[in-house]
């Protein structure tokens, strides 16, 4: 039970590395508001778990600050959030990825985290504390060809969550990052461009450990960088990744 008595917001909670986290936190005596633009995946899974089921759109303003008067209500207060929503684009050259595309990718993956943080941290420096985890990527760290602009999504929210880190620190809230590898999770095979047996070997032979990251190990690492065991860490960003990154 090392989130005993926390509160926890988790986005893009319903599927993937998010369901992950959420299953994790609320076995770990968690209240765990799970936001998700998907609201039928959110509330099926917030009836499972006994947990608050939120529809949010993280690249909107008024729905991020809907999202937190809405667990705000609930919990009283915001201990933890996890920034996870996010999207990938299909490899291809980077001049041909459209601006739409590139704007919806940016806005999801590193605009979130700012209104998050607009939102959440008067809350959180209003309650003398809290821990913040963005889930980046192992594209920010060392990127692949083809997904340039995912990468540099990624390597965004790298750079916010250090200097978040060292910025709220006196304040008390402790700012990490995870790394994961790809995982089986519904932005595989946009990752990977098609799902086949041997684009999957292909991939997996990057990885030294030889297979995906899941769910759970995202939820495993999420929980104790969010949890009081980590009290003395603030500005890393955790990869997660079977070795790739090496």
């Amino acid at each position: 039970m090392r989130l005993k008595d926390k509160t926890a917001i988790v986005t893009g909670g319903a599927s993937g590395f998010g369901e992950g986290i959420v299953r994790k936190f609320a076995a770990e005596g968690a209240r765990v508001a799970i936001a998700d633009i998907n609201s039928a995946a959110a509330t099926a899974l917030a009836k499972e778990l006994g947990a608050l089921a939120v529809t949010v759109d993280v690249a909107s303003n008024s729905s991020v600050k809907a999202m937190a008067d809405k667990a705000m209500s609930a919990f009283g207060r915001i201990d933890i959030l996890v920034n996870n929503a996010g999207i990938g684009h299909t490899p291809q050259v980077m001049e041909a990825l459209s601006e739409d595309e590139f704007d919806r990718v940016f806005a999801i993956n590193a605009k979130s985290v700012y209104l998050t943080a607009r939102h959440i941290v008067p809350l959180m420096k209003t309650a003398g504390g809290g821990a913040i985890l963005n889930v980046a990527s192992t594209g920010g760290v060392s990127p692949r060809p083809r997904l340039t602009w995912y990468n540099a999504s990624k390597g965004w929210m790298i750079t916010a969550t250090r200097g978040m880190a060292v910025e709220l620190a006196p304040s008390k809230i402790r700012v990490n990052a995870i790394n994961p590898v790809a995982g089986e999770t519904p932005l595989l095979k946009t990752f990977m461009g098609e799902d086949t047996p041997e684009i999957r070997a292909k991939f997996l032979a990057t990885i030294p450990l030889g297979r995906f990251s899941t769910p759970e190990d995202i939820g495993n690492t999420a929980c104790f960088l969010c949890s009081d065991e980590a009290s003395m860490i603030t500005g890393v960003a955790l990869e997660v990744d079977g070795g790739r990154c090496i």
